[in-house]
């Protein structure tokens, strides 16, 4: 890769962040946050974005960022109000900004009605002149925004005077002072003067990271202080600065030949340097900057949020990828040698077996490391659903708002990008067919804006997500007649509630009317259920009429490493999800009941679970093995609250490497990977929604006639 290239992938990267950060300003604007702070966060992520993309000669990103941010500046000098129809533009030009940044990116076009609809719509925002100037020319030197009509210099002063201390986490950052102050050299002459006060005498109290130098610099220029805060707007947070205009001729001072810099002399040390304040350990925005100023480093008091910031270090995917595979052998190796030392026959009190958990530990410890680097938060892909939901609604004409909840809950990265999909056509859905209305809602006594939530959370090992809406709910019956007419269903099919609305899961099922852009074309959530039961998930429905419906996904925190049950079927050792296991249960005959030829119910707790044997259900003929001998694994799963798994025995519960099966294999009914186990033989892994959706319908209406018997001998009694 050339430099170049490597710096453009770095510019990129950046990008992604601005982006995020320009995401969650506008968003708290949009929450009625007009603070100061707020607005000018948005106008910097813009900002900075126009200044990089100026360097790699970008036009049309930068040319759109300029009319972006002017109406920000606009909005932050209090010219323009955050009314919703700006909050609504600003959102859609955050949108356009990321279009422009990925078409840049992938050397495509982008959407070029878009993007001039957009720029059409930021004028209506903007004062006439500026409105109507003429195309943004960029050179990279410092640009900023200034208060002053562009090209007049009144009641600018003739000079200014920047003291500028750099922190150690500004070269910690890889920033240059001497490319800041080229910049600066850039508006005018420029005066500089290097303070060495803070140089330790000796290199007995020299510390190589810390920073030491800071620099007096006098800028004989009419230039806006916005053009001069411009240039340092990347480090505005890792430096001390002040910037003051000149008030009286400045003494003479070494001359900044650039870019060549001369070594600093012992005579450069002039009285102005003795002003300037010795290296601070504290950084903080004050009308008395030079109280803050006078802090040694190391002394109380010094502000720790700069160090509190989490470092970061971008590394290749490819590498992490090789790290988790070689933990993967790693988990292996360890059930092997468990293996080979139960074979061994050592008695429990072996120092051996002690030593055997102290690796267990590891392992596991190292796993879940390398597990967490691979973990980022769902809030870039949160964000991006916000997009969609603004999308849609503009196009179906409805209100609708999107609250997030839970941003901040991590998930593999692997899993993250293969949700994008299913999360955009749940939210699709949710407003195409879920939110009514503005005129129906008032009708129902609703207000205009429709709400649809989206959260994430950590439930049981596993990442649940849920998409919700406050809208009309399920139309159950209409589902029902739309599957018989489509043949999805014979007419006089006998289906539970939960049955009806698995439904919308069925390959071509659709209840849109015509087609449009957004639905009835008879693709959306059979795709969203197959993309999730790929990534070992599974999805369910919950509706109330008039109330609104929720899709509940749960998805496994990763898809390399799982805890799962050992257990024996038949001659067959298989592994089943922790996740998906909620007790184990040896069965009495008391516990157990027989309905029809071949169904059985468990009573528990006052409630009727249908057992489903493992062993019948993947293929293996019957047996004839008393229930009573086996043991029963109450799970839950998608089609039922829960359902009980026959197996002969558990054999232990550990630490597995998924393997995937579908490169060599079609897929397995019932069977989502595999893994090898300690011996060096391959298990199967149970797919408990899978094996329960292959026994059919029978098992809930086993469970229901069973109710309804019971409720019969009730009522007889």
């Amino acid at each position: 890769m050339s430099a170049e290239q490597s710096i453009l992938n770095t510019f990129f990267e950046e990008c992604e962040d601005l982006l995020f950060a320009l995401t969650d300003g506008l968003a708290a604007i949009a929450d009625g946050d007009t603070e100061s702070e707020t607005v000018n966060a948005v106008f910097r992520s813009v900002h900075s974005i126009k200044g990089a993309a100026g360097a790699f000669q970008m036009t049309e990103l930068v040319a759109f960022a300029h009319k972006f941010e002017n109406v920000l500046d606009a909005l932050r000098s209090n010219t323009i109000d955050a009314t919703p129809e700006l909050v609504r533009v600003l959102q859609r030009s955050g949108d356009i900004l990321a279009d422009l940044v990925d078409a840049a990116r992938n050397q495509t076009s982008a959407n070029t009605h878009a993007v001039e609809q957009t720029l059409e719509a930021l004028k209506e925002f903007l004062a006439p002149e500026e409105a109507n100037a003429g195309e943004f020319e960029f050179s990279f030197s410092a640009v900023g925004i200034s208060m002053d009509e562009p090209g007049t210099t009144a009641g600018l002063p003739t000079g200014w005077i920047i003291r500028f201390v750099p922190q150690r986490d500004l070269f910690d950052r890889g920033h240059e002072p001497l490319f800041l102050i080229g910049a600066l050299a850039e508006l005018g002459p420029l005066d500089i003067v290097t303070d060495t006060a803070s140089v330790p005498d000796s290199m007995d109290g020299f510390e190589w990271e810390e920073s030491y130098l800071g620099w007096t610099l006098t800028l004989n220029a009419d230039s806006s202080e916005y053009l001069i805060r411009d240039i340092f707007s990347f480090v505005e947070d890792l430096c001390l600065l002040e910037i003051s205009p000149i008030e009286q001729e400045p003494a003479p001072a070494l001359i900044l030949e650039l870019p060549d810099l001369d070594p600093v002399t012992e005579d450069q040390k002039t009285e102005d340097a003795q002003a300037l304040p010795t290296h601070p350990s504290k950084v903080e925005r004050s009308e008395k900057p030079a109280e803050k100023a006078t802090e040694k480093p190391g002394e109380k008091g010094a502000d720790k949020s700069a160090k509190d910031a989490p470092a970061t270090l971008r590394v290749d995917l490819e590498r992490v990828d090789r790290l988790i595979n070689a933990v993967g052998e790693l988990i292996i190796n360890q059930s092997v040698i468990a293996q080979r030392i139960d074979e061994a026959g050592f008695p429990p009190s072996a120092q051996i077996l002690s030593d055997l958990d102290d690796y267990k530990l590891l392992a596991r410890e190292i796993q879940e490391g390398v597990m967490a680097i691979r973990a980022q938060p769902v809030k870039p892909l949160f964000q991006r659903m916000s997009r969609i939901a603004r999308e849609v609604s503009d196009a179906t004409g409805k209100q609708v708002q999107l609250v997030t909840f839970g941003e901040g809950t991590e998930v593999d990265k692997t899993v993250i990008e293969r949700l994008s999909d299913p999360l955009t056509h749940m939210i699709r859905n949710a407003i195409d067919h879920g939110i009514e209305s503005p005129e129906a809602r008032i009708a129902a006594g609703k207000e205009p804006l429709g709400t649809v939530r989206l959260s994430a959370s950590h439930r049981s090992g596993s990442v649940l997500i849920e998409i919700s809406d406050d809208g009309a709910g399920l139309n159950q019956k209409r589902i029902r007649e739309t599957a018989i007419r489509k043949g999805l269903i014979a007419e006089d099919a006998d289906l539970s509630e939960s049955e009806i609305n698995a439904l919308l899961f069925a390959p071509g099922f659709s209840t849109a009317t015509e087609v449009t852009n957004l639905s009835g074309r008879g693709v959306g959530m059979d795709v969203v259920k197959t993309a999730i039961t790929a990534l070992g998930g599974r999805i369910s429905i919950s509706t109330r009429p008039g109330k609104g419906t929720v899709f509940s996904i749960a998805l496994p925190l990763t898809l390399a490493v799982m805890d799962g049950m050992i257990i024996n079927v038949g001659d067959q050792t298989m592994v089943i999800p922790i996740s998906s296991i909620l007790e184990s249960i040896r069965p009495t005959e008391k516990n157990l009941s027989r309905i029809g030829v071949t169904g059985t119910v468990l009573s528990i707790r006052g409630t009727y679970v249908p057992v489903v044997d493992l062993a019948a259900s993947l293929g293996q003929p019957d047996r004839g093995v008393d229930l009573t001998s086996q043991v029963l694994l109450l799970v839950r799963t998608d089609g039922m609250t829960q359902c009980a798994l026959a197996v002969d025995r558990i054999i232990d519960q550990r630490q597995v490497v998924i393997k995937s099966l579908t490169g060599n294999y079609d897929k397995i009914p019932g069977v989502s990977g595999a893994t090898i186990l300690g011996d060096g033989k391959i298990a199967l892994i149970v797919d408990p929604d899978a094996i329960v959706s292959t026994v059919g319908t029978a098992a809930p209406r086993l469970r229901e006639k069973w109710q309804e018997k019971e409720h019969s001998h009730v009522a007889t009694a």
